[in-house]
């Protein structure tokens, strides 16, 4: 069964090692909808990719120059070339089925921005790690996958590029123009895991991502001196680590959670806990010296505040002269 919507996947590859792999999910994908695959590796890589994939997809570079995040451009270039109104964003380890895919575009038919859940699969050990932070944000309301269902007209002037957290930036504007965004927390999208070379090197860069969540990164900054003042009260450190395990459990319990997130899921919880207490305060080293390298650059911001979206969204409306000059 073949879906009426557009698959873009923002692509940036320094190395080809993963190249059959990809090749063969996206010879099987273009039998299931229409794929755009937008690709700012370097011209050696662009050539391979352009000879494997020369078949199944339509294979570009970006249009979309202004903006320091890849990704973001990337996202950007493919709405801006989508040939449906309905698209699935999809970064390059995301494996759709093609009931996750019909899924999306059903939901897409009353809601502008749909997020699914995504799982890993395999479970390597940094897997599992990883997993905890899902839970949590599970546990919290819902989790930031990297797959999304989206209506191009939900974004009629893009999102800033500039943002780190690029995910929750999309979410606040579709927000911030008065669209519907849905959460199907029980819609699981099968997700590769990354090396785990990969996955040291994300830490403190997802950690920096709090900072769109003043909240959440005053609760992370508390959790080294918390520990550090209880150490020597075993007793209290223990019912603080079972209430951690508890809190993770809540989010894989939840909406159908436990049959796809192992039981000992929860488990990593504290340990996740621990690392990103750590990488909180290394993000605002970060912060302090002008935000996370980034392709040559730094970032500064996480994502914009949603009343701050808003009120250029408002303020748009209102001048809508100023806003075609700018």
């Amino acid at each position: 069964m073949r879906v009426d919507a557009e698959y873009v996947l923002p692509l940036r590859w320094h190395d080809d090692r993963d190249l059959d792999e990809l090749t063969a999910y996206l010879r099987d994908l273009s039998r299931w909808i229409d794929v755009t695959v937008v690709d700012d590796s370097p011209p050696d890589l662009f050539r391979a990719h352009a000879h494997a994939w020369a078949a199944s997809v339509r294979h570009v570079r970006p249009v979309v120059e202004r903006g320091a995040n890849g990704k973001v451009r990337g996202v950007l270039s493919g709405l801006a070339l989508a040939r449906h109104e309905t698209v699935i964003v999809a970064d390059d380890d995301v494996r759709h089925t093609p009931e996750t895919l019909a899924a999306l575009v059903a939901e897409l038919q009353d809601a502008d921005l749909v997020k699914p859940q995504n799982v890993f699969l395999p479970r390597p050990w940094h897997a599992r790690w990883d997993t905890a932070r899902s839970l949590v944000n599970r546990a919290l309301g819902a989790d930031y996958p990297g797959t999304y269902g989206l209506r191009r007209s939900a974004l009629p002037h893009g999102y800033d590029a500039d943002a780190l957290f690029e995910n929750c930036e999309m979410e606040r504007t579709v927000r911030a123009t008065g669209g519907r965004v849905r959460a199907r927390r029980d819609l699981f999208v099968p997700r590769r895991p990354p090396s785990a070379r990969h996955f040291w090197s994300q830490r403190v860069r997802q950690a920096y991502d709090s900072h769109a969540q003043p909240a959440r990164l005053m609760a992370e900054l508390a959790i080294i001196p918390v520990v550090w003042r209880l150490r020597r009260r075993r007793g209290i450190l223990a019912f603080l680590t079972l209430a951690v395990i508890g809190f993770g459990e809540i989010g894989r319990r939840r909406t159908g959670g436990g049959a796809v997130y192992p039981r000992s899921a929860a488990l990593w919880v504290p340990v996740w806990a621990i690392e990103r207490g750590l990488c909180s305060w290394a993000a605002v080293g970060l912060r302090l010296r002008g935000g996370v390298p980034y392709a040559g650059a730094r970032l500064r911001l996480a994502a914009t505040p949603l009343r701050t979206l808003r009120l250029r969204m408002t303020d748009a409306a209102a001048h809508p002269r100023r806003e075609r000059n700018s």
